[in-house]
């Protein structure tokens, strides 16, 4: 019997797979506890409109990470921090700060854990920073510190 599986079942399926089963496992096991659904002609139509929809989603967001990183390429932000004695800044330029001189700068959403930094930076000059897209897609941006007056 043919069932698309409504939750992950171990050693079984994910949800949203469509396997094939055995009868007595699908009718005394996976329907009762509604761990499963029949794969009837109606419910494998909603399936592969689901699963186009799901696809249709992920070419969108990967379309739109690599015109983030098409965007980030030559993109300068500008950080101003204090420091203390020796040029050392107080503390260390966080990928929040980062992202919130993005959006505020370039207009450009970033969330923080898709910015990676190498080493944490600890004092003023420039600094190349990688971000992690998605979907295989990075591109870097340049961080310029500069010290608060």
């Amino acid at each position: 019997m043919k069932v698309i599986f409504n939750q992950d079942v171990r050693g079984q399926g994910k949800r949203g797979e469509l396997k094939e089963v055995s009868d007595g496992y699908a009718r005394n096991y996976l329907l009762p506890r509604k761990l499963a659904s029949e794969a009837t002609p109606d419910m494998l139509n909603a399936f592969k409109l689901k699963e186009k929809a799901k696809k249709a989603q992920m070419e969108r967001e990967k379309a739109q990470a690599e015109e983030n990183a098409k965007k980030l390429d030559g993109i300068i932000v500008k950080i101003s921090a204090r420091a203390g004695q020796g040029g050392r800044l107080f503390g260390a330029i966080t990928s929040q700060e980062i992202s919130d001189a993005l959006r505020e700068q370039h207009g450009i959403e970033i969330e923080k854990n898709k910015i990676v930094q190498s080493e944490p930076i600890k004092g003023f000059g420039s600094f190349e920073v990688k971000c992690k897209l998605g979907y295989e897609v990075s591109g870097k941006l340049t961080v310029l510190v500069t010290e608060k007056k």
